[in-house]
């Protein structure tokens, strides 16, 4: 926009030209001259624009922040991604493969309820591949949780308290309504019926909703019956569970030996 010095003036007026608007009559307020009105409401248009989608971030960030809060995934863990997994054999890599897939196909897996168990020895990657699914359905906009077996078997035993502050339907609901529970250590437990009773009803629950389970345990396949419950286990197998085994050398035990 230029201003054309020495233009007559009509009633502090003048008439100028803006570059992108054309003619416009700029007025002389408070000893200024008013800008070009288009441009004027195009700078406030953009401000409103900016304000809105630095608002929408911060939504967005507060929505994050609350979902990983929820997801309650343990410090030690909370850098697993499937991108940082590094496979150390051609089973470990098919391992992978397996949770890459569930990952980039959650709304396929959410809508039939698959499972996956993940079983074999200690140190083989099993809880980061599970969290590394687990931070991609959040980032996808999910609610993933991660709990051991026994912290969730408590959570609802503590209900069972004279002057609990939640109800035993409040603890379950908190384990079954998540878009994808991570349950760890199975086998930790002592495998009790009253344990088995309270998986059996977050399993089952889950299962009848369609919202898909991860069980990671170091107890081999055979093994788990023993501390789920053979109809827990047959709900986690139902309607395209599948179950992976890893059992190749620890990851940690290669790295003691290469340092």
């Amino acid at each position: 926009m230029a201003r054309s010095e020495g233009r007559q003036r009509f009633f502090s007026a003048l008439l100028e030209t803006c570059a992108q608007h054309g003619e416009y009559t700029s007025m002389l307020v408070g000893g200024n001259w008013s800008a070009c009105v288009e441009c004027t409401h195009d700078a406030e248009k953009a401000a409103v624009a900016a304000a809105q989608v630095a608002w929408r971030g911060q939504l967005a960030a507060r929505a994050w922040d609350a979902r990983l809060g929820r997801a309650a995934i343990p410090e030690r863990f909370a850098d697993r991604r499937l991108a940082t997994y590094q496979p150390t054999c051609h089973e470990a890599a098919q391992a992978l493969q397996v949770a890459q897939r569930y990952a980039d196909n959650f709304g396929a897996v959410r809508r039939s309820g698959a499972c996956l168990i993940f079983c074999g020895d200690v140190g083989t990657g099993k809880t980061h591949l599970a969290v590394g699914i687990a931070h991609e359905v959040l980032e996808q906009g999910g609610q993933a949780v991660f709990s051991s077996v026994i912290r969730a078997v408590r959570s609802v035993k503590e209900t069972f308290s004279k002057g609990a502050g939640r109800t035993e339907a409040e603890a379950l609901r908190d384990l079954v309504e998540p878009d994808l529970l991570i349950l760890d250590e199975v086998g930790v437990q002592f495998g009790t019926d009253a344990e088995k009773l309270i998986l059996f009803e977050i399993i089952n629950g889950r299962y009848e909703s369609r919202r898909p389970t991860i069980i990671i345990s170091n107890l081999a396949i055979g093994e788990l019956e023993k501390y789920l419950g053979a109809r827990a286990v047959d709900r986690l197998r139902e309607g395209g569970g599948k179950v992976v085994v890893f059992d190749w050398e620890s990851y940690r035990g290669r790295r003691e030996v290469v340092s």
